[in-house]
């Protein structure tokens, strides 16, 4: 059945994949030119009195976002109230980069059903149709902090009037990707279904904040994308980003602790916060290691596993570093991912189907696909692992919308499977069940 799918769809050329995470390029400037930095105060009166701008206060307050002349560092951490001032850090998706933009996508008629029976192993796994029979996201918002989103796409449900860029630590108007990165990552959380994609929670709508690509991209960006989807009230903010694993020493620069102001803050107002492990493949259990957003207190960290179950051969582990794990994407070792056809699922239908912006498809090495001339592909990573739990994330709140964030995150734990409890040293938890969650309320 599944091979028969995969020669119906004439697929396009069978690459491997990469996931993407985050890389510091550079030093942050504001629109103006001006240098950017990231303060921790108590009086942001007293920076702009010193003749610095304050462009956004975060974390009530507690946190600003400055800019001012280069290398002022250490003149702002002289101000009264100042107790951290950093620099803000310029920052790009790690992955590879669009390829032929104005490339026609192979296309073929295939309904929804046809696509999560034969395609959707993901959903499957996590028995999510059935999921359905008990909540579908009706009246629930998931916040995409990712590249942007599509908003013209038929199965995405984009609120257009609250989708922004964050640009110099302030939420504009903007709808579309400037990637494909955010539809693709939307698509998975909360694609409807009315053409081929159904996702998590396909009646929640979608904000799009876009905090990579064209005039936004900055560390500072992000903890006001953060924060921006907890004064909309999303019931999650999907963070598919991250940085490579950071060395112990790395907390005594202070931005962890800067950004966990924003996320305890994000937190108390009730969003969920749910980020990507990262696809270092990396012990973060060991040796003092981090990442950033996903080892923050109040961050749900997911792992990505495989068709089997099993933890990716790129996912991050620690028992303490990851909430739960959540289909991503490719085997557990790269000839099962890419050569075997001794599997149920073989490359590319072992990664994660969804949307793609309709200006655009997947870049070298993914795989593209189109259905009624919609745009769609297969990625994977530990950023196609997270909106699976920022959708069901939207189910818990509108089966139980008393539930604040932190019994959201615990209900998904309790209703994981595979593992006793959270002591699993790949994937904590376990693997997420959206029907088994929802039963457990």
């Amino acid at each position: 059945m599944v091979r028969d799918f995969t020669s119906r769809r004439e697929m396009l050329q069978l690459l491997g994949a990469a996931g993407a995470s985050l890389s510091f390029v550079g030093l942050a400037s504001a629109s103006d030119g001006r240098a950017r930095y990231v303060v921790r105060t108590s009086d942001a009166a007293a920076i702009e009195r010193e003749g610095f701008e304050v462009l956004a206060e975060l974390a009530d307050g507690t946190v600003a976002l400055v800019a001012g002349p280069e290398d002022a560092t250490d003149e702002l951490a002289t101000v009264a109230g100042v107790s951290t001032a950093v620099p803000d850090f310029e920052v790009e998706l790690d992955g590879p980069a669009p390829a032929d933009i104005n490339a026609e996508p192979t296309v073929v008629d295939i309904d929804p059903d046809d696509v999560y029976d034969e395609v959707l192993w993901d959903k499957q796994l996590q028995q999510v149709r059935e999921a359905h029979e008990y909540a579908t996201g009706a009246g629930r918002t998931v916040a995409i902090l990712d590249t942007g989103v599509d908003d013209d796409h038929p199965d995405l449900d984009v609120d257009e009037d609250r989708s922004v860029v964050i640009t110099d630590g302030q939420p504009v108007p903007e709808v579309g990707d400037s990637s494909f990165h955010g539809t693709h990552v939307a698509g998975t959380a909360a694609g409807t279904g009315d053409v081929a994609m159904v996702g998590t929670a396909p009646d929640a709508t979608v904000v799009s904040v876009r905090i990579l690509g064209p005039e936004t991209g900055a560390w500072g960006d992000i903890l006001a994308g953060m924060e921006y989807a907890a004064e909309i009230g999303a019931d999650a903010a999907n963070m598919s980003i991250g940085t490579a694993p950071i060395p112990p020493q790395g907390h005594a620069d202070g931005y962890n602790r800067l950004m966990q102001s924003v996320a305890n803050t994000v937190t108390r107002d009730g969003t969920l916060l749910v980020g990507s492990a990262g696809n270092d493949d990396a012990n973060l259990q060991q040796g003092g290691y981090f990442t950033l957003p996903n080892s923050l207190s109040g961050v749900l960290s997911i792992g990505a596993t495989t068709p089997t179950d099993l933890k990716t051969l790129y996912s991050n582990y620690g028992t303490n570093e990851i909430g739960v794990g959540a289909p991503g994407g490719g085997y557990e070792n790269e000839d099962k991912t890419y050569e075997s056809d001794d599997v149920e699922y073989p490359w590319p239908l072992n990664a994660v189907f969804s949307t793609l912006p309709a200006t655009g498809l997947l870049p070298d090495p993914y795989v593209d696909t189109a259905i009624d001339g919609e745009a769609y592909g297969w990625a994977m990573g530990t950023s196609m692992a997270a909106p699976q739990v920022s959708g069901l994330a939207a189910l818990v709140r509108e089966a139980d919308p008393s539930t604040n964030a932190r019994q959201i995150e615990s209900a998904i734990a309790h209703g994981a499977e595979g593992s006793n409890g959270h002591g699993d040293p790949e994937l904590s938890a376990g693997r997420v069940n959206a029907l088994r969650t929802l039963e457990s309320l």
